[in-house]
């Protein structure tokens, strides 16, 4: 008997550039990010139902090029990224990716989408949901240091969720500061170029760090933070590549994705295997507790996971019904019989 599949299976919705940034206008940055912020949380309360792996990364002296796996049971979903710092120098983007939804109970994709845009989004908005949890309570201003592609949904981020609205940049090219002040300009920040990192975080109750260099740096030496504040380290997201010096990891208290890629790829692959680190998930699901005294000092060793990326293509999915903001891509093979995949490209053939 010969099964045919439900119509149109074979067509997979794509969104383009072009189009997630129309969907993204669309819909608004903030609220854009404040939804997403939504599902990304969704998703790490129900953190155990999920297929977890380091991802396949492929090294380079010049970069790495990663492929980012996960399923719920139900959906599966994979990003491919890259990470080429010296890209820039060349006018072409550190940060690149792409990604797919598939059905589990039969393989076909039902989403391939452009993720450089929305991997800017996601990691934006995972750090404003973490900073819910680890923040101190007061938290009214944040140094932003490495002023490049990601700073500026940084900001965004931080005001949907947190509505953190004062913020102290640094970068060591101007240029990067200036480009950032220019484009968040009229969205209701009070915004202070500053001259050097130390010069940033005066004053500020929050650290993000988001620089690019693949190299191990210290952006953050020790004296510079204070007890009771948080740290957004984002920039360290690959081996041999770091931001804070390593006092600053042994006096916080150490929050991550999941343990066996952050070991790898994160602040902590400075420390012993067995340091002890909280997964961000248990903070969420209220198991363990997230900021709990005035003094403690919170750091989110963020490398960025594959179900933040899940997350994000399962939010845009939501999103396409009804909108223009995506094209139907005859992805898939559709023979009239299953078994005869060469019969159709047969017929192909006598029909041209």
């Amino acid at each position: 008997m010969t099964i045919h599949p439900p119509k149109d299976i074979n067509i997979v919705p794509f969104v383009s550039v072009d189009n997630m940034m129309k969907l993204v206008l669309n819909v608004g940055i903030e609220t854009f990010l404040a939804e997403l912020a939504d599902f990304i949380e969704a998703d790490f309360r129900r953190w155990e139902l999920f297929d977890k792996t380091p991802r396949v990364a492929s090294h380079s002296p010049e970069g790495v090029i990663e492929l980012m796996p996960t399923s719920d049971g139900d959906v599966y979903g994979f990003k491919y990224v890259n990470g080429h710092p010296k890209n820039t120098r060349t006018g072409l983007q550190t940060v690149t990716g792409f990604g797919v939804l598939s059905n589990v109970d039969n393989g076909y994709p039902v989403l391939l989408s452009e993720m450089t845009i929305l991997t800017a989004l996601r990691t934006a908005a995972t750090s404003a949901v973490a900073a819910k949890y680890l923040a101190p309570d007061d938290a009214e201003c944040m140094a932003i240091i490495g002023n490049g592609a990601q700073a500026e949904f940084q900001a965004l981020a931080f005001k949907a969720l947190l509505d953190t609205r004062k913020f102290r940049l640094y970068d060591i090219d101007a240029r990067a500061t200036e480009k950032c002040i220019r484009n968040l300009a009229g969205r209701g920040f009070e915004i202070v170029p500053c001259k050097s990192a130390e010069e940033a975080v005066e004053g500020a109750q929050i650290i993000t760090t988001v620089t690019a260099d693949k190299q191990y740096a210290t952006i953050l030496t020790d004296n510079m933070v204070g007890a009771g504040l948080h740290i957004n380290a984002v920039g360290g997201d690959c081996p041999g590549k770091t931001e804070l010096h390593r006092d600053i990891l042994l006096r916080s208290d150490i929050f991550v994705e999941y343990p066996p890629q952050t070991r790898i790829e994160g602040e902590i692959q400075q420390l012993a295997e067995d340091h002890p680190v909280t997964e961000l998930w248990q903070v969420i699901s209220g198991d363990i507790p997230g900021r709990h005294s005035q003094n403690q000092t919170t750091l989110f060793d963020s490398v960025g996971f594959a179900t933040e990326d899940f997350s994000a293509l399962r939010y845009v999915k939501s999103k396409l019904p009804g909108t223009p903001f995506f094209d139907s891509l005859d992805m898939v093979a559709d023979p009239d019989d299953p078994r005869d995949l060469f019969g159709m490209l047969l017929r192909a053939e006598k029909s041209s």
